[in-house]
């Protein structure tokens, strides 16, 4: 044992395990990868000014983990790396003593990261935050929990710091932050609109980019991250561990499942040029893949990219799989959330190089019983060769549905020759997701995303408007199968507002009639518009902050979403519709499943092959006596279209109907053998529905029973 003067504390050599810095009952170990490194020093800093205390070399090494204890050490303490070695790119070395660390295995940190050219240029200390030590927290119990079931479970797309930035009535020092979620009025507002999951995008730590932050811009959507343990301070008053917790608490309480968006496929150290922040100066040739040469042998001055964002992260590598894995335990574990939703998750199946859905970190989660029963959700798709993957992941993961998304946002636009794969869509997109070997909810369906045109926008906008992200409006996807409807952005031509309010309608209807998980984006239901961007990662600003701001038209458009969501919790049928002819689970409750032309004949073959058919009926019967049987009525033509309603029942009740903007606009009275349903437009009809389904409500006549 040694003292060190400067500290008046102790070191010791410690252990190994586990990495990060661990409270002992006398001070603190500490544990760090870097199996090439010739020296690590523990640098330790005051908590108020950051100013340097102490360094301390680790005096002891196994294998490839240094470490150390320090008697003495508190909670609160800051620390961060440097690591000495051989900085030879050429063989995969970045090691940079002047370079400040960050502790991979850091649960918090004591300020948000920030790219500074001129702090972060020879000694980058004042640049990089400080790793702060933390006491061990209890873990939640799994009985705590929503535990909602995937026919249950109805997705809600937020930004922590979107969602109430604007909220007039969460108070100012909340909003913006994790503790603005826990107000009442942001719960009762998703309680009331009926979602069963919060998916929240990225809050671990991360840096915007030099490039954007150079023009004065900032990465909003947190997609680079630099730890992935950290919730990033921009969303605390005082404690980012702490009070995500207790918004997860909350979340709970109020029986709604949180869901993060995490980025394991590559960091904010970018490629050969990028700062070196944590693990590049740690393992650099470990944690990233490279290309290789014309020999097969990996060149370290070429980072692959199958991110788009400078480098790709090897979870291939047992040291970077298990810090992933260990990420995702502690998030489920110990801060009590209840999926992931992985971005650009094909990465992830890279096996280091190509994807199977065999993969190591594969049978990792699979085998893992903390991980086993999360929710599970891929971006099915990396950027890099091969990278498309829609339906090839695990049978117990859930996939993003680009073909839902462009499918449906086109047969509402009024493109022909789609009815058979907009059909397809509506029922669980069983040609990507094969029954038998896949649940019925292995779809998540959207039609809008965050990477994307708002609901709003979608049907305000042919095109993309850009500009503000200063990239001469070239980036953001330039396949939006959008429309304007006579007038490109903002109008007060009512003939157009009111088709729009409607296509929003139909594309909503759709969403939440359809099998699968629906994927709604947080403020479609408040007609939130980014005024035309469908890239709005750089923007934090109101061009992406919800705006709670509501017209008559809006709450209109709010009650009808309320309404619809309802409509699916209260229907077995239209949340899990399990087929006789599916054998992933014993358990059906269907009869029968009709589809019929607008003449009440039952579709054949040719019909579903006739461009110019854009209307048909859809019969959902229920097994059993008193079973629930549901006609849905589609028409994307411009014109009206007569439906002879089939045979069975001569009471129909009109559940929805989007040609009227507000759910207690529409009539009460049955309908019998005829319905005209409008253009552009779809209604739900029921013969006996009523009783209460998952959601435990009963609908009559197209109104909420109280």
């Amino acid at each position: 044992m040694s003292q060190n003067p400067e500290l008046s504390c102790s070191v010791s050599e410690g252990c190994p395990r586990p990495y990060g810095a661990s409270l002992t009952a006398t001070g603190c170990n500490f544990s760090l990868h870097a199996p090439n490194a010739e020296k690590v020093t523990l640098c330790l800093f005051h908590a108020d000014t950051e100013e340097p205390l102490c360094q301390i070399d680790l005096p002891a090494k196994t294998g490839k983990v240094w470490h150390g204890h320090l008697q003495g050490i508190r909670a609160g303490q800051l620390y961060g790396y440097r690591v000495d070695g051989k900085n030879v790119p050429e063989i995969g070395h970045c090691f940079d003593a002047q370079k400040l660390l960050i502790d991979p295995y850091a649960r918090r940190l004591n300020r948000p990261a920030l790219w500074n050219a001129r702090q972060y240029k020879g000694d980058s200390q004042f640049m990089v935050p400080k790793g702060v030590v933390c006491e061990a927290l209890p873990t939640f119990r799994a009985a705590d929990k929503p535990n909602h079931t995937s026919a249950d479970l109805i997705l809600y797309e937020a930004h922590v710091k979107g969602l109430t930035r604007l909220h007039p009535e969460v108070p100012k020092a909340r909003q913006g932050k994790f503790l603005g979620l826990c107000e009442p009025v942001v719960i009762d507002h998703l309680q009331r609109l009926g979602v069963t999951a919060i998916q929240l995008m990225p809050v671990a730590a991360f840096m915007p980019e030099p490039a954007i932050s150079e023009k004065g811009l900032t990465n909003y959507w947190g997609y680079n991250p630099i730890n992935f343990f950290s919730p990033d301070p921009r969303y605390a008053i005082e404690d980012p561990v702490a009070e995500f917790r207790t918004m997860v608490e909350c979340f709970h309480r109020a029986g709604i499942e949180v869901i993060l968006d995490v980025v394991f496929n590559h960091t904010a150290e970018a490629g050969l040029d990028g700062p070196v922040l944590s693990f590049k100066g740690l393992d650099n040739q470990a944690f990233y893949l490279f290309q290789h040469n014309e020999f097969g042998i990996p060149d370290y001055r070429r980072y692959l990219n199958h991110s788009g964002c400078g480098n790709s992260v090897n979870t291939a590598h047992p040291y970077a799989m298990k810090m992933v894995m260990d990420a995702l335990r502690y998030w489920v574990e110990v801060m009590g959330v209840d999926g992931f939703r992985f971005d650009l998750a094909a990465s992830l199946g890279r096996d280091p190089y190509e994807f199977s859905g065999q993969s190591g970190f594969f049978r990792a989660l699979r085998q893992d019983p903390v991980l086993e029963g999360v929710k599970l959700i891929a971006e099915p798709w990396d950027l890099g060769i091969g990278g498309y993957r829609l339906g090839q992941f695990p049978s117990h993961w859930h996939e993003c549905n680009d073909k839902y998304r462009d499918n449906v946002r086109a047969f509402w636009r009024g493109d022909k020759g789609l009815t058979s794969v907009f059909a397809t869509r509506l029922l669980g997109s069983r040609d990507i997701f094969d029954k038998d070997t896949r649940s019925v909810h292995s779809t998540v369906n959207m039609v809008s995303y965050h990477d994307g045109f708002t609901l709003q926008d979608l049907v305000s906008y042919a095109e993309r408007h850009n500009e503000a992200n200063l990239e001469q409006n070239r980036d953001g996807h330039g396949h939006n199968l959008s429309a304007n409807y006579g007038t490109e952005g903002p109008t007060q031509d009512k003939a157009v507002l009111a088709l729009r309010d409607r296509q929003k309608r139909n594309l909503f209807a759709t969403l939440l009639f359809s099998q699968g998980i629906p994927h709604i984006l947080g403020g479609d239901e408040l007609s939130r518009t980014q005024k035309g961007n469908n890239n709005a990662y750089c923007q934090d600003n109101e061009i992406s902050w919800l705006d709670w701001e509501l017209t008559q038209r809006k709450e209109d458009f709010l009650a009808f979403c309320r309404h619809v969501i309802a409509l699916r919790r209260g229907s077995e049928l239209l949340s899990c519709l399990n087929l006789h002819d599916d054998q992933f689970c014993l358990h059906y409750n269907v009869s029968k499943v009709g589809w019929y032309r607008p003449d009440g004949a039952r579709k054949v073959v040719d019909d579903w092959h006739d461009v110019n058919n854009q209307a048909f009926a859809v019969a959902l019967k229920g097994e059993g006596e008193g079973a629930e049987h549901l006609l849905i009525l589609f028409n994307a033509s411009d014109h009206e279209v007569e439906f002879h309603l089939p045979p069975g029942s001569a009471n129909w009740s009109l559940l929805l109907d989007t040609r009227y903007d507000h759910p207690a606009d529409m009539p009460t009275q049955p309908c019998h053998e005829r319905f005209t349903l409008a253009y552009k437009s779809l209604c739900l009809l029921s013969d006996g529905y009523g009783e209460a389904g998952s959601g435990g409500q009963k609908l009559q006549g197209g109104v909420e029973c109280v």
